[in-house]
């Protein structure tokens, strides 16, 4: 994570070193009754659809009711702000850095934890093309008629394609009259499956945990730092809540504080759920089984809504003893 974002995290130290306190003390009377609906985003990737329905699982088990809202990144932070979304498990930073920085500035939302690390968020083209010899955003330009002058983006709105579109507009790396093609996850990598089916040119978005890494033979393209950050877009996912939401619900913070992740386990679950066409719900629920060793870490502490041990309470929902 850069300078920047360190300093900016920083900021936040006040609110996380509070939580540590509360969470690691003894635990308080029953949170409210509104605490027993958790509403949550999704605005429609791969790895978010994966860590919401991990969380679905164990909320449910656990007595609480999930509720995922399909939302673009921007209305997700707006409705933090106003209130109306308890919790997003995925502010990609430092990708959407410049769009959550007002957010945590004014603090109606919180960063409550980094719950994923060893990610990557850059641009990619596939391996023929990193062969022919496009390594970096600066070798692009040199192959402009190859590519049509187009860059594949996900959902308008995204804070990716705002970094692409600052990119152009500021007609780095030689790209100024480059367009950026707009449309979804599914749209883009629906063209990158065309493009490398008829072996042609494409660049696009990707990143790690994702399907399309197995999927396809890609090579993330180096010297994007400036809109993307360094180590070909090496990335951390945080959990971001609206602002009072640990100290109005202790326990459900707590779980959210100590839920990690990892690329393999979100991998599992997305490949599952693309190639095998599993149900999302059943593919999380597989792959807790599957690990039931981060269920200690994930649930030290933890209660069910009406108080009793949340260990147990998950691990006989899953038929984990």
């Amino acid at each position: 994570m850069n300078r920047r974002w360190r300093s900016l995290l920083a900021k936040t130290v006040p609110i996380v070193t509070l939580l540590g306190a509360t969470l690691t003390g003894t635990l308080h009377a029953a949170e409210p009754q509104s605490c027993t609906q958790v509403r949550m985003a999704d605005p429609g990737w791969s790895d978010i659809d994966a860590t919401n329905a991990v969380a679905g699982v164990l909320l449910k088990a656990l007595g609480y009711q999930q509720n995922v809202s399909n939302l673009s990144v921007t209305i997700t932070y707006q409705g933090m702000k106003k209130g109306q979304i308890d919790v997003f498990l995925g502010n990609w930073m430092p990708a959407q850095g410049p769009l959550v920085k007002p957010f945590v500035d004014e603090r109606s939302i919180d960063v409550l934890h980094a719950n994923l690390t060893h990610a990557k968020f850059t641009l990619a083209v596939p391996d023929y093309v990193a062969a022919a010899g496009v390594h970096s955003f600066a070798d692009l330009v040199k192959h402009a008629d190859q590519f049509n002058g187009k860059i594949y983006g996900i959902e308008p709105g995204a804070p990716a394609n705002q970094n692409i579109k600052k990119m152009i507009a500021e007609k780095a790396y030689g790209l100024g009259d480059w367009k950026i093609v707009e449309s979804s996850e599914t749209g883009m990598l629906t063209q990158v499956e065309r493009a490398v089916r008829d072996k042609q040119w494409i660049v696009f978005l990707a990143w790690e945990p994702h399907l399309m890494n197995t999927k396809f033979h890609l090579s993330y393209l180096s010297g994007g730092d400036a809109y993307f950050g360094p180590n070909y877009g090496g990335a951390t996912v945080n959990t971001v809540t609206r602002a009072g939401f640990a100290g109005q619900c202790g326990n459900l913070a707590r779980l959210f504080q100590q839920m990690t992740f990892n690329v393999d386990m979100e991998n599992q679950i997305i490949a599952n759920v693309l190639l095998n066409k599993v149900d999302v719900n059943t593919a999380a629920l597989r792959a807790l089984k599957g690990n039931p060793g981060l269920l200690n870490a994930w649930l030290k502490g933890v209660t069910t809504a009406s108080g009793a041990d949340g260990l147990q309470a998950v691990q006989a929902q899953l038929g984990i003893h």
